[in-house]
């Protein structure tokens, strides 16, 4: 299949952190088509070769298993071109539209890596230019908006010039090997469904900590924080993973349509329930790593007396058959005391104890996501002997790593999602409606933090957030799991 990848914000941080390294490897693996071109597209002025070369000095800091040998780049580098083009110039349009004519390729991919603010703006010029063809996918990337408002206005800006099916909205999270696993579990084996309900589970927890600092992206985080940054997308879909219904078939719309359930399953917040079960925090200097850290308002790009939020803890629930009464935990936030993404599904103590068990020794099932691809299932089994108390139960674990069963057979995340924008696959990609479910059930928490003159909650850099976070769920007797 040929195709042509025309890669807006072509010479930008997502751009060779994510992107090329992504279609490098696919090239490496061989599953990219042949006949493909990839056409960086940014303000700067370059020659193709310029451009090869540009690429090719960034992939020195890319992960090493991911980097080309000089031999790989020379091959891959025939696919990449450039062109200079200005956003809000309609006859550079019309210079890429000339460029993509000259070979007619079955599918022309537009990524669009830029900032949000821009993507109305360049579907409207790819519209006049013609560009908006049958064979045209367009791929978008978070955040889409800033609210419910700002969706909205970008969904209706591309739903006026092309169809659904041909809408692409990423969310990398539900490309990662880890995430396709737990619907392989939940949907490929009759082990766990039966168990998976109320009546079995007692609550779960979705964490997703990095124990790295804003970086570079100071001015760009001091205007979104954490909630828009991982909760309204990233954790929020992580959500109607665990949560959904099975769907009637691997269809898109299928899994999509047992998502947008959840979503709108999730119960409506009220004035209580936002002063208790919301926690946001604010990392101050401390220590990650044996180094001393700064503070979040230290960074550059950062406001001084900034009230952005760069942690957020909170507690959700689902009101259906399935879920009524089980609470769900979400945590996630920077300058944490590690990284580490994992969801905890902890069950319901046995009814009826006939043996001795050590407390908070509940059976869990951990669903490892990073640094490391696996599961984990921990039960009991029997200890040692007390000739007091009789049988006595030791804890134990089932350690399951795909990372060393699979190797060097896994997929990254934006290498399977590009290739499925290429074969027109819409199941990992994001629908308009689940976006908009999803911004109606954070836009309460905006809200109450706009008139809350508190702030964030500061903690220091290296260790979990807030105090108040474990408060908050200590209130329903559990505890975070490096806690307990």
């Amino acid at each position: 299949m040929s195709f042509d990848l025309v890669l807006f914000g072509g010479t930008g941080d997502l751009a060779w952190r994510k992107i090329m390294p992504a279609l490098f490897q696919a090239f490496r693996h061989g599953t990219l088509p042949e006949g493909g071109r990839i056409i960086g597209i940014a303000r700067d002025d370059l020659s193709d070769d310029q451009y090869r070369e540009l690429i090719r000095s960034r992939f020195v800091d890319v992960d090493l298993s991911k980097r080309p040998s000089p031999e790989e780049f020379q091959r891959f580098a025939g696919l990449l071109h450039f062109l200079r083009l200005d956003l809000s110039q309609p006859q550079d349009y019309r210079r890429l539209a000339d460029m993509l004519r000259e070979r007619h390729a079955e599918v022309v991919v537009m990524y669009l890596a830029t900032a949000p603010d821009l993507f109305a703006t360049v579907v409207k010029q790819l519209a006049a230019a013609g560009l908006n063809r049958p064979n045209t996918r367009l791929v978008l990337e978070k955040p889409l908006g800033h609210d419910l408002a700002s969706n909205r206005e970008i969904n209706d800006t591309v739903r006026s010039v092309l169809d659904e099916r041909q809408i692409f909205r990423i969310d990398h999270y539900l490309g990662k090997p880890a995430v396709q696993n737990l619907f392989a579990m939940r949907f490929g084996n009759a082990l766990f469904e039966p168990v998976w309900r109320r009546e079995h589970v007692s609550h779960v927890q979705i964490t997703i900590a990095e124990d790295l600092g804003v970086e570079k992206r100071g001015a760009f985080y001091d205007k979104t924080g954490a909630l828009r940054d991982m909760v309204q997308n990233h954790a929020l879909q992580l959500l109607c993973a665990l949560a959904m219904e099975p769907p009637i078939s691997a269809h898109a719309d299928a899994i999509r349509d047992e998502k947008l359930k959840v979503l709108r399953s999730l119960k409506r917040w009220t004035p209580e329930t936002l002063d208790q079960h919301v926690v946001r925090g604010q990392y101050g200097p401390g220590t990650v790593g044996g180094q001393p850290v700064k503070g979040y308002r230290e960074e550059a790009g950062v406001a001084p007396d900034s009230r952005t939020e760069t942690f957020v803890a909170l507690r959700a629930e689902i009101a259906s058959w399935r879920w009524a009464g089980v609470p769900f935990y979400i945590r996630t936030g920077k300058r944490l005391a590690g990284r580490e993404a994992e969801i905890v599904v902890s069950y319901r103590e046995a009814p009826h104890a006939i043996f001795t068990a050590p407390p908070g020794s509940a059976n869990r099932l951990v669903i490892n996501l990073q640094p490391r691809d696996g599961l984990e299932l921990h039960l009991l089994a029997q200890g040692q002997e007390n000739r007091r108390n009789g049988q006595v139960l030791a804890p134990v674990h089932l350690d399951l790593d795909f990372d060393k069963r699979f190797g060097s057979e896994r997929v990254g995340a934006y290498e399977r999602l590009l290739l499925d924008v290429i074969a027109g696959r819409l199941n990992l990609f994001v629908r308009s409606d689940e976006q908009e479910a999803a911004w109606r059930w954070v836009e309460p928490i905006i809200e109450h933090w706009r008139n809350d003159d508190r702030g964030p909650r500061p903690y220091a850099a290296g260790t979990w957030g807030p105090s108040a976070a474990s408060a908050m769920i200590a209130r329903d007797g559990f505890c975070w799991s490096e806690e307990c």
